[in-house]
C-alpha cells in the first residue's frame, strides 16, 4: 500500500515540476527539457529528478542551473502538493531516451539482428 502511495507521489512530483521547470529565471535552464522521472525515498526526505535535455551540449550547464534552483523549485512544490514534508530535491541526467534510440538503430541493422527464421530472409520490410 505504501508503494502505490510513493508511486503517487513521485508522478505529482514529476507532473508539477514539468510544469515549474520552465518558469525558472536562471538562463541556464533553457531549451527543450524534459522530467523523466522522479524517486522519492519512503520517508519523503530526498528525490531524485531524472532530467533529460534535448541539446547533450548544454546538460551540464542545465543540470547546474537547476541545483541552484533546488530551493524555489523545493518551494514551490510545498506550495502545490500537501505533503506534511517536501522532499529535497537532487537532479540526475537521464540517458533513457538515448540509449533506447540506440537500441531501436542496432535492431533495424539487419547487420547486428539476422531474421530468426532463415526461410523468411526474402520478406523485407518498408522504411519508415
Amino acid at each position: 500500500m505504501a508503494s502505490n502511495r510513493i508511486s503517487r507521489i513521485n508522478e505529482e512530483i514529476q507532473r508539477e515540476l514539468a510544469s515549474l521547470i520552465p518558469g525558472v529565471k536562471d538562463p541556464r535552464v533553457s531549451g527543450m527539457i524534459s522530467v523523466t522521472g522522479v524517486d522519492t525515498t519512503p520517508d519523503l526526505k530526498y528525490a531524485k529528478v531524472y532530467i533529460s535535455v534535448l541539446d547533450k551540449q548544454d546538460c551540464q550547464q542545465v543540470l547546474k542551473g537547476l541545483k541552484s534552483a533546488a530551493g524555489y523549485l523545493r518551494r514551490e512544490l510545498g506550495h502545490t502538493l500537501n505533503l506534511r514534508s517536501t522532499p529535497e530535491l537532487t537532479f540526475i541526467q537521464d540517458d533513457s531516451i538515448d540509449h533506447g534510440a540506440h537500441i531501436l538503430e542496432m535492431l533495424r541493422n539487419p547487420e547486428i539482428v539476422k531474421p530468426a527464421n532463415p526461410a523468411n530472409e526474402h520478406i523485407h520490410l518498408e522504411e519508415e
